[in-house]
């Protein structure tokens, strides 16, 4: 059996315990969502802590469900350490359980905390709670109103011809001007440019705008994604393949492969995947509206700068038969300002001691933009051909392409990267060594480039409560596999530009073909966080 890890416990023996008591329990998705809301196959199930007393969700996640039963544990530590509002952290006196098999897990797993863990055939509260959810999927919200679905759905298709994300960044926004519907300018934010994610964001003020630029990017460990996701007030239109199978080449397929999802998400309403009327129709009219203005200035909108741009469109207004001329504009000044907030993010709070890890962090600047990605071989071979420094390696083409951490910086920077690797020999390998902070018990993975001469570079630090690293990882170890353990490590510049986290073969300037290390190539062990306490 794991047991909690001793930092945890501690953590959890500190929270007050107050008479209660909750149940938890573990549900198929089957049963709780519209049948068009389901997969192929599903195996989702939702995991859920209710305080029976106050009748309240303390938590909620959904989970696969071949996940075992530490699945369940870790949301109930959710639940007694950071529970919903407007619960407060606490440890309950009893929980009850209606499987006998999890009911003897838990006592083993909680045996230290003094909760007493019972097993009950009925969970009275847990079994309201699952009925009202199946009540709700079998009503079902239409995602679009009727009448307004296909001109929505055939607008969005063209905004996926146009690619804004070639042109735009993601801080780079634009406004439209409506003056109906309660909305005075809807402010775009497109994604994409990762290759991650696809889709158009109409944020209904500037200010939740930035608020949740600033949240994404605040280093505040109190701050949790889940919270600046829902801080957004904004409509969204995102774009994913009509068959899932297609979904790893999403940007090169054509429209008609291409399914748009409508939604909503306000601060006091959570998100919600559909619309309304009235959204439907300011959606239809900003989408048509900034269909016009891409198209009007795609040329303009390629260069790195935003330029101040602007022009009338007339839309169709879609609940009338009237056409009215729509205002949008690039938004420069806004635009930088988001830039900043990127440039000047603060990763120094947590700092590694370089001596005790017997790693160095001087090599890739602060600033740089990094991700985890794949590069296709008929791309590899033209960047092999097309680079100023090589390094070659005996890999054979096998699977989708290479494995490859991208870094991006500045011109300067980035040859001031190439010149350092060269002095040292090369590029020997590159690893992602286990991490862990011993007072809150959390995990990261630290980036470690190691050079010819012995010498380890820091070049990131990724928590494992981020989906998308954990999600990046396992797609980096299967890809790692195929290739034989060989991978790549790109550097380019472009950091501010339209190349940011895409950069071309213009941009790139050095290419290392490498192997992916495993921590013990390294024998570094996992490494611990240390903090100034000063």
């Amino acid at each position: 059996m794991t047991a909690i890890s001793p930092s945890t416990r501690r953590r959890l023996q500190q929270l007050p315990q107050i008479p209660t008591v909750w149940e938890g329990d573990r549900r198929n998705m089957a049963q709780l969502a519209e049948e068009s809301e389901l997969e192929d196959n599903d195996s989702r199930e939702l995991i859920v802590w209710v305080d029976g007393v106050e009748c309240i969700v303390r938590s909620m996640e959904v989970v696969n469900a071949a996940m075992g039963s530490e699945a369940i544990v870790r949301a109930l530590i959710k639940a007694m350490e950071a529970p919903q509002a407007p619960s407060h952290p606490a440890r309950p006196q009893k929980i009850i359980v209606r499987d006998r098999q999890l009911q003897f897990y838990l006592r083993g797993v909680l045996q230290d905390l003094e909760i007493v863990v019972e097993y009950v055939p009925e969970l009275p509260i847990v079994d309201e709670l699952f009925s009202r959810f199946a009540d709700m999927a079998g009503v079902g919200t239409p995602k679009l109103p009727r009448k307004y679905l296909d001109l929505l759905k055939a607008t969005a298709r063209e905004i996926w011809e146009l690619a804004p994300w070639e042109m735009l960044a993601d801080y780079e926004a634009i406004s439209i001007e409506l003056n109906h519907w309660d909305i005075e300018k809807f402010y775009v934010s497109v994604m994409g440019m990762l290759g991650m994610e696809y889709g158009v964001l109409l944020y209904r003020s500037i200010e939740s705008l930035q608020r949740f630029r600033a949240m994404t990017l605040n280093d505040d460990e109190s701050i949790e994604m889940e919270s600046a996701f829902l801080s957004q007030d904004c409509i969204f239109v995102t774009f994913e393949a009509i068959t899932p199978d297609l979904q790893r080449d999403l940007a090169s397929l054509p429209a008609k492969s291409i399914d748009p999802n409508f939604g909503n998400i306000h601060p006091m309403e959570g998100m919600r995947p559909f619309l309304y009327e009235e959204e439907a129709i300011s959606t239809q009219v900003a989408l048509a509206a900034l269909k016009g203005f891409l198209t009007a200035f795609k040329q303009q909108l390629e260069v790195d700068d935003l330029p101040r741009l602007t022009k009338q469109i007339e839309v169709k207004f879609p609940d009338s038969s009237r056409i009215e001329q729509v205002t949008v504009e690039t938004l420069p000044e806004l635009s930088e300002e988001l830039l900043k907030m990127h440039l000047e993010m603060d990763s120094e709070e947590d700092d590694f001691d370089p001596l005790e890890l017997q790693i160095q962090e001087d090599l890739i600047p602060d600033d740089s933009f990094i991700s985890l990605g794949i590069m296709p071989w008929d791309r590899v071979e033209i960047i092999r051909r097309s680079v100023g420094y090589y390094q070659a390696s005996e890999v054979k083409a096998a699977g989708e392409g290479l494995p490859i951490i991208l870094i991006q910086t500045t011109r300067p920077k980035a040859r001031e990267i190439v010149s350092r690797i060269q002095e040292a020999g090369g590029l020997l390998g590159i690893c992602f060594n286990p991490g862990e902070d011993p007072l809150d018990g959390s995990s990261f993975d630290l980036g470690i480039l190691q050079l010819a001469d012995g010498e380890m570079q820091l070049f990131g630090e990724f928590y494992n409560e981020s989906a998308v690293h954990i999600e990046a990882r396992k797609k980096w170890n299967q890809r790692s596999k195929k290739t034989k353990g060989y991978c790549g490590l790109i550097v380019a510049h472009g950091l501010t530009g339209k190349a940011r986290g895409n950069p071309g073969v213009k941009e790139t300037i050095a290419f290392l073909e490498t192997k992916s290390l495993s921590n013990d190539d390294l024998g570094l062990g996992t490494l611990q966080l240390t903090r100034d306490l000063d």
